[in-house]
Formats: structure tokens, C-alpha cells, sequence
């Protein structure tokens, strides 16, 4: 029969004990880390991403610019802009009354659209006004 010293049991319970507490150390370490990480993954989704909004003016009717618009939006897909998705058309038409498309621009400007596409002249001196 082998005999085991008191003070090898100790030191080896004492080994596996500081072992465990060092294990539990590295895991906090680990879960505080993963926590970090996946709350700045959370906050970058988060995160609302600006949609360019396009003003559309003409003096016209939206009836009248249907086919001119459909090319619009055909062209912008191309590019990889399509409405309702990762742009918004803001539309503005006179209505066949080219005194309104002055306020009709700036109706677009106070809305701060990105970018004003038109399709006149007349339309495009408006919103320099």
C-alpha cells in the first residue's frame, strides 16, 4: 500500500482548484467579450441608413410625363436605384400652370431633397427663385 503525503493531496486539490478558478476567469474574460462585440454588431444594424430622395418637377401633368417617368425609373434600375427600395421620387407637377412650379420647387427645396430632376427649361430655372 502507497502512502500519499497530506501536503501532495493539498497542493493537488489546491492545483485543481486554482486551475478551475483560472478557467472561470478566461469564460467571464470570453462572455464579456462576445458581449461587446455582438452589442456593437446590434448597434451598427440599428443604425437607419439615409434613403436619397429625388424631386421630380415639371409643369406638366403626371399623366402627360408617364412614359418620361417610366424611363426615368427604368434608367435609375440600371444603376441599381429602384423606387421604394433604396430611393424615394418626390413628384411635382403644375398642372399645366407654369406659375405654379416656382412654388412647387421650393416646396421640394424646404422638403431637403437630395437631387431635383426636371424636364424643361422652364421648369429648371425654377428652383433657382
Amino acid at each position: 500500500m502507497k502512502v500519499i503525503s497530506s501536503k501532495r493531496v493539498s497542493d493537488s486539490c489546491s492545483d485543481n482548484r486554482q486551475s478551475k478558478i483560472e478557467n472561470r476567469k478566461w469564460a467571464g474574460y470570453l462572455a464579456v467579450i462576445v458581449l461587446l462585440v455582438g452589442c456593437v454588431g446590434m448597434a451598427d444594424a440599428q443604425q437607419p441608413t439615409k434613403i436619397p430622395r429625388i424631386g421630380f418637377l415639371d409643369s406638366s401633368t403626371a399623366s402627360g410625363m408617364a412614359v418620361l417617368l417610366d424611363a426615368l425609373r427604368q434608367e435609375l434600375s440600371k444603376l441599381g436605384w429602384i423606387e421604394g427600395k433604396n430611393i424615394t421620387i418626390e413628384y411635382r407637377f403644375g398642372e399645366q400652370k407654369p406659375e405654379r412650379v416656382p412654388e412647387l420647387a421650393a416646396e421640394l427645396v424646404r422638403g431637403k431633397v437630395d437631387l431635383i430632376v426636371v424636364a424643361g427649361v422652364q421648369s429648371a430655372s425654377a428652383p433657382k427663385v
